[in-house]
């Protein structure tokens, strides 16, 4: 069973928690994602920010992106996988939080992202299928 290590997109980049939304937007457009760990100055992540927070938590209350942080959005802990868990702990872990992408943490280091399409091209049908039922439905 392959672990996050070995499916992971290595590298992932961080929006710092003090850096404004419209920063954040521009990363994610750089990148070509949506989403990024939101680390705070400790180096540590903070939470995930979406670009789906951005429109619906700031845009579409009127605020103003440059006046907001990531910080501002980060919402409790972040949900992470270890580097070493296998797939099966990936599954259970996006089904049991509804979400489709997992900062991938060696030690308390970020190393890496995870996302649905990553286990999906390493496992067979059946348990990823089992998965977009699980983040799908409320």
């Amino acid at each position: 069973m392959p672990t996050a290590r070995e499916i992971m997109t290595p590298n992932a980049e961080c929006v710092n928690a003090d850096e404004t939304l419209v920063d954040a937007a521009q990363k994610m457009a750089r990148l070509d994602v949506g989403s990024l760990p939101i680390c705070g100055t400790d180096n540590r992540l903070k939470g995930m920010l979406t670009d789906r927070d951005i429109v619906v938590k700031v845009l579409a209350q009127g605020r103003d992106p440059k006046d907001c942080t990531a910080g501002e959005l980060a919402q409790g802990e972040a949900v992470t996988i270890g580097a070493d868990d296998d797939a099966r702990e990936i599954l259970r872990t996006m089904a049991s939080h509804k979400v489709r992408r997992l900062p991938v943490i060696d030690g308390h280091d970020l190393i890496g992202m995870v996302a649905l399409a990553d286990v999906a091209k390493a496992l067979p049908d059946a348990p990823v299928g089992d998965l977009m039922d699980a983040v799908t439905t409320d």
